[in-house]
């Protein structure tokens, strides 16, 4: 609502500040006027400074500070600033972020673009991309395989991850077990070198490892995906071995058609890392190929050295073995 503008006091009489008439509620508290008698004793007045403090108080203090604050403030203003490491020059209003650099011995070079023509997956059958992360068992259990007095004894489960497709398996996991169990109790296998024994057992029988079908999601998210090609890994801290169903399915390249071949490698080569081993070169130019080696991205030493960045044992020295699933073959 419009409010009506306020009225001020009534104009004064012509005779509101004759001497003697009676000062009405609106007048000024100061005296218009001086009073009769007076003038000879009236203090002399200030000049100067002093006058300048007689009317201003303290605040005449605080003018020249106020003026120097004030100079500062436009020289930082107008002065060019040079733009922070990683800004844009000429454009002030970008927000300029700068990262502290890790320590140096938590971070490894980045690693060249790889050339290894081997370690690619074949082409073939589609595959299970995806799963959800968790895993069922297999039933099965069987009898102890390998020597008596084998310095080492593990026993083993196995399971499939849920969202992995029946198809990667031939519809079938008992028979995908029982390939497995065929694996590891054959006598071309780590049974063979007489320090090793198995025995499957069922999930709740708290064995030492348990070998995983896993989508290749779920096997990058456990192995990593450092070297950018599908594999497979020995997870020590789940004491899991993952086989990543892309290899399951298409194998390697350097095994070609024999997909056989290259599942019983794969398999012997993750429960020998399960066993404590590590990998190992190519020792002679034509000579098999040990099943530590990284078959799986070929049987070059070059190959795999290229691929381990120089952190591993296999040095570029040329020497090319051939395909070998078995430790003890």
């Amino acid at each position: 609502m419009n409010r009506a503008p306020e009225r001020g006091p009534s104009a004064p009489p012509s005779d509101r500040y004759r001497r003697g008439a009676r000062r009405t509620s609106a007048e000024p508290l100061a005296a218009a006027w001086e009073p009769e008698g007076t003038a000879q004793h009236r203090r002399p007045r200030k000049r100067g400074a002093k006058k300048l403090v007689a009317n201003y108080g303290w605040r005449i203090y605080a003018i020249p500070v106020l003026l120097v604050l004030t100079a500062l403030v436009v020289l930082d203003t107008v002065q060019p600033k040079s733009p922070a490491a990683g800004g844009s020059a000429g454009n002030p209003t970008d927000v300029v972020t700068t990262t502290p650099e890790p320590p140096a011995s938590e971070v490894q070079a980045p690693k060249p673009k790889l050339d290894v023509p081997t370690a690619e997956l074949p082409a073939g059958p589609a595959f299970s991309e995806d799963g959800v992360g968790t895993f069922k068992a297999v039933p099965g259990s069987g009898a102890r395989v390998g020597e008596a007095n084998a310095q080492k004894f593990r026993k083993y489960a196995i399971a499939i991850e849920d969202g992995v497709k029946p198809a990667d398996y031939n519809d079938d996991a008992a028979a995908f077990g029982r390939t497995i169990d065929g694996f590891l109790s054959d006598p071309r296998g780590w049974i063979g070198t007489k320090q090793v024994a198995f025995q499957r057992v069922e999930a709740n029988q708290n064995p030492d490892f348990t070998i995983i079908l896993a989508s290749t999601k779920t096997s990058h998210t456990i192995c990593g995906k450092e070297i950018p090609f599908e594999t497979s890994c020995w997870d020590f801290p789940t004491k899991r071995v993952i086989i990543n169903v892309a290899r399951w399915v298409r194998g390697a390249m350097v095994y070609g058609p024999d997909l056989s071949g290259y599942r019983t490698y794969v398999i012997n080569h993750e429960v020998g890392h399960a066993l404590g081993n590590n990998h190992a070169a190519c020792p002679e130019n034509g000579a098999p190929a040990p099943v530590m080696m990284q078959q799986t991205f070929g049987v070059a030493n070059n190959f795999v050295s290229q691929l381990n960045a120089g952190q591993d044992v296999v040095p570029a020295d040329g020497k090319v073995c051939t395909p070998n699933p078995f430790p003890a073959g």
